[in-house]
């Protein structure tokens, strides 16, 4: 058995005077199936970086095993697919690619094309079977399934339950159920292992969640009494302290040794509840620490005044002469949350570009409402630069009710000053959805909103869209995601 230990691990980027981990200690069984999660922004792939060796820290990182991550990184796209996973484990035979990719349900012939011909999933799978093949390797896996589509994200599932070894950075809740035997969390001012799946480690976080939220609560209840309590014990103090140079309502004097002693007692007393008081602040501030802020998001609907906003008769969508989907039949009416479903290059967000007036050709009805305002996310972020208040402007939203958004969806104050050309993935998806949420709409469009966003996002979105109920079509393929929003779908078939 192979350990990874991990002992006071701190680390800032340079230049930075923020610690994106600071003495952090805990240790990872090398054949352990590890779910990795946590908010944006916490350093999920930094630390598989810093376990690569790529940046200096302070503490020690010990480990007996070599490292792979994944995605790996492909120089030449046209070679053939066999010649990159011979370059990946040149000690494995052709059929043991075969047999490992067969795993996958990827075609044979697939590895006897160039690798840039094959479609996201088929290199998502074919990179991962030959990472596993290489034997005496831990695998740092960094979100295989972005862009996957439903199907395809099951067959991963199931490929990686087979393994053992592994890292898995993911926020698909159904993926991780399907896969993992230990979660990795990184909180808000810790980092701690459970044993169990995501569903596992989600109940207990409620649990002691739920357990800290009335302990405050208790602990804040005492201290408020403690304090009016010791208030009056030391006045009453004060009070038998100062009857010392007085006399009895009889005019005999007073006993100064006793009213001395009684004095003492009650400042001791008070001395006591105060400890009390002290001690229950210090075991108050040591709640609540890894609660995630998870208030309520808003949304701005407009209702349009006809029940219909878009339809489509026989409908068909080109790629060039290429027919991508075929004699699609289906209406949005007020109100309808429709995912679109297929294969990846089926035609989804063709089809949902089209719907927001981009130039694809078609053929087939399709009418959208006159004056119907739409509120569009792309799948696409790397067009995202500058700062957070020049984007607001230009989509002509307000930029106090974009920032409280962005607060709310675990946007530290600090990324407000950055550059969104230096957010993570997950980040540049939040400035997407939070901007769209500013917008008044009467239909909303979605292109795969919840790539690389945080579990915990996702659920706020959820409760969002469960709550404000707004018109939207929208591609997704998180499956638990997709089974509370949809209430209807339209299936593309290439």
């Amino acid at each position: 058995m192979s350990m990874i230990n991990v002992s006071n691990l701190t680390f800032a980027y340079e230049g930075s005077y923020d610690n994106v981990f600071e003495n952090v200690s805990f240790f990872i069984d090398t054949d352990w199936k590890l779910g990795f999660t946590g908010r944006n922004g916490r350093g999920k792939t930094t630390f598989l970086n810093l376990l690569m060796g790529k940046y200096p820290y302070s503490g020690t990182i010990k480990k007996d095993v070599e490292m792979e991550y994944f995605p790996y990184a492909v120089k030449d796209m046209s070679k053939y697919t066999i010649e990159i996973m011979q370059e990946i484990c040149p000690m494995a035979e052709d059929w043991e690619f075969l047999k490992e990719t067969s795993l996958l349900d990827v075609d044979a012939e697939a590895l006897y094309r160039p690798f840039e011909t094959l479609s996201n999933g088929e290199r998502t799978k074919v990179l991962l079977a030959a990472l596993f093949l290489a034997s005496d390797t831990f695998l740092l896996i960094d979100e295989p399934t972005n862009h996957l589509d439903a199907e395809a994200r099951k067959k991963v599932g199931a490929y990686l339950n087979r393994k053992k070894g592994f890292i898995l950075v993911s926020h698909d809740r159904v993926l991780l159920d399907s896969c993992v035997d230990h979660i990795l969390s990184i909180n808000r001012t810790n980092i701690e292992i459970q044993q169990g799946n995501f569903s596992t480690w989600w109940q207990n976080k409620q649990l002691q969640d739920a357990f800290e939220q009335s302990q405050h609560a208790k602990l804040k209840k005492d201290i408020s009494r403690l304090e009016q309590a010791a208030k009056q014990t030391a006045n009453w103090s004060d009070q038998v302290e100062k009857s010392k140079k007085g006399a009895t309502n009889s005019g005999s004097k007073i006993d100064r040794g006793y009213v001395g002693h009684k004095s003492a007692k009650m400042m001791k007393r008070a001395k006591s509840q105060e400890n009390r008081m002290l001690a229950a602040a210090e075991d108050k501030s040591k709640l609540l620490q890894n609660i995630e802020q998870t208030d309520s998001l808003k949304l701005t609907t407009l209702r349009y005044p006809k029940d219909i906003l878009v339809q489509a008769q026989d409908l068909s969508l080109f790629y060039g002469d290429q027919q991508v989907c075929s004699e699609m039949n289906f209406r949005i009416k007020q109100g309808d949350r429709i995912a679109v479903k297929g294969k990846n290059g089926s035609g989804k967000s063709t089809l949902l570009k089209l719907i927001c007036g981009e130039d694809i050709r078609y053929s087939g009805i399709l009418e959208i409402g006159s004056n119907l305002k739409i509120s569009y996310v792309p799948q696409n972020t790397s067009f995202l630069q500058g700062s957070l208040s020049d984007y607001a402007r230009q989509c002509d939203i307000d930029e106090s009710l974009f920032k409280a958004l962005l607060r709310k969806l675990g946007f530290e104050r600090t990324q407000f000053d950055k550059d969104m050309k230096d957010f993570s993935g997950g980040q540049k998806k939040k400035v997407l959805i939070a901007g769209s949420l500013c917008q008044e709409a009467h239909l909303f469009v979605w292109d795969e909103p919840l790539n690389y966003i945080d579990v915990i996002s996702r659920m706020q979105i959820e409760e969002l869209l469960l709550s404000y109920q707004p018109t939207m079509i929208f591609v997704e393929h998180d499956i638990a995601f997709e089974q509370k929003i949809a209430t209807g779908e339209i299936l593309q078939k290439e």
